[in-house]
């Protein structure tokens, strides 16, 4: 009994109905990719039904999975709140979005960390990297559109350990904000031309027991692939896979799957956001081709028994104002022996947790959300869907 849930970050399908509460009326991060890409062709999504959601169509001619939409109620637009959301914790308040610190917050942290740091003003870390050069203090700086504290630092200047301590202080005091992740980024290269080196690592906020943990307390492996295992701060996850880029988090699902026999690989697929952020059309299609040239290899190695669910958390329309994220429907394709048809237009991503504990036939149920899919049905049978 298995499952892989892929999550592709930044991949909205059309303005969610409280998007003008965000003001993010019109964006459209994958109609719009297709008006400015004519080029951009994704064959194995839409043989799941990703163009019968896009169209609105019933018919479901040929397709060979189920396929909606699903919204997000959570509020916010990050991602964090999504994947709590899709496990079966529902947010009540958003996470914090500074676009700058608060004075009192930064000069805490510097007490604390015994440290001074550049970037108070959430410079771009490349027009600071001079002076940090020069002085060997870390640098801050805040993600367009994310609840995000990042410290860097080259490894040339100071040691990851004492990066890391950092980290662990900037986290404490950072939670009665509301910020929902602190990273902690080694840099390697020369100044002018700083690279990210290896051994990252993040400090994010735990969220309360989810869909995760009770998989994993069933026994069952849960392997996170990606951002996914941060973003729960690794609770529920019993293995976590880091890493850097879609390339690479896609060989890291075909390894886990090729010796997978019962449990979740939950994987972000991740290059997407930050090329939503960069306004890069160009970059951004030819990432999802690159995800759906996989996909479609991928699939012939999912058997009837597996359940194998895509969807996104947020949107982030690279033609849209600004370069945050987008309050978006999302795409909800579930593959499943034999499952075919609408599954409507789900109005919570804990429907994704809720599909799940009913699969794994979890004792507990999650109320947040509602199974798209009845697996009580002893086999033979023809799977039933679950409209929303």
């Amino acid at each position: 009994m298995r499952s892989i849930l892929i999550v592709l970050d930044s991949l909205g399908i059309g303005a969610a109905p409280d998007a003008d509460r965000y003001g993010d009326w019109g964006a459209d991060t994958l109609g719009h990719l297709f008006a400015h890409t004519p080029e951009l062709a994704l064959p194995a999504l839409f043989s799941l039904g990703l163009g019968e959601v896009l169209a609105g169509s019933r018919r479901g001619h040929g397709i060979r999975a189920g396929h909606g939409r699903i919204r997000t109620i959570s509020p916010g637009k990050d991602s964090t709140s999504a994947h709590w959301e899709m496990m079966g914790v529902i947010p009540k308040l958003p996470f914090t979005v500074y676009e700058k610190l608060p004075p009192q917050l930064v000069e805490a942290m510097e007490v604390e960390a015994k440290v001074t740091f550049l970037g108070r003003d959430a410079e771009e870390p490349r027009k600071l990297w001079r002076e940090h050069a020069a002085t060997g203090n870390p640098m801050l700086a805040l993600p367009k559109g994310e609840s995000v504290i990042e410290i860097s630092a080259h490894e040339g200047a100071m040691p990851r350990a004492r990066l890391y301590e950092i980290g662990r202080v900037v986290r404490r005091l950072a939670n009665a904000h509301r910020i929902a992740r602190i990273v902690a980024q080694p840099l390697a290269g020369k100044p002018g031309a700083y690279l990210e080196a290896k051994g990252r690592h993040e400090y994010p906020m735990v969220p309360p027991r989810t869909v995760l943990n009770a998989i994993a307390e069933a026994g069952l492996v849960v392997e996170g692939v990606g951002k996914a295992p941060e973003l729960f701060g690794r609770s529920g996850i019993t293995h976590a896979h880091s890493t850097r880029g879609n390339a690479e988090t896609l060989a890291a699902v075909e390894r886990l799957w090729e010796h997978a026999q019962d449990g979740l690989i939950f994987a972000n697929v991740g290059d997407f956001d930050p090329l939503g952020h960069a306004r890069d059309v160009a970059g951004f299609a030819k990432a999802l081709m690159d995800f759906d040239q996989w996909l479609g290899g991928f699939l012939a190695r999912v058997t009837p028994e597996d359940l194998l669910i895509i969807t996104a958390d947020h949107g982030n329309d690279p033609v849209f104002r600004d370069r945050d994220h987008t309050r978006e429907e999302l795409p909800l394709l579930a593959h499943y022996d034999g499952l075919s048809g609408p599954l409507g237009t789900r109005e919570t991503l804990a429907d994704i947790g809720a599909t799940l504990a009913q699969f794994f036939q979890l004792k507990e149920a999650w109320p947040p959300g509602a199974s798209f899919i009845d697996f009580k049905t002893p086999k033979p049978r023809k799977v039933r869907l679950k409209m929303g």
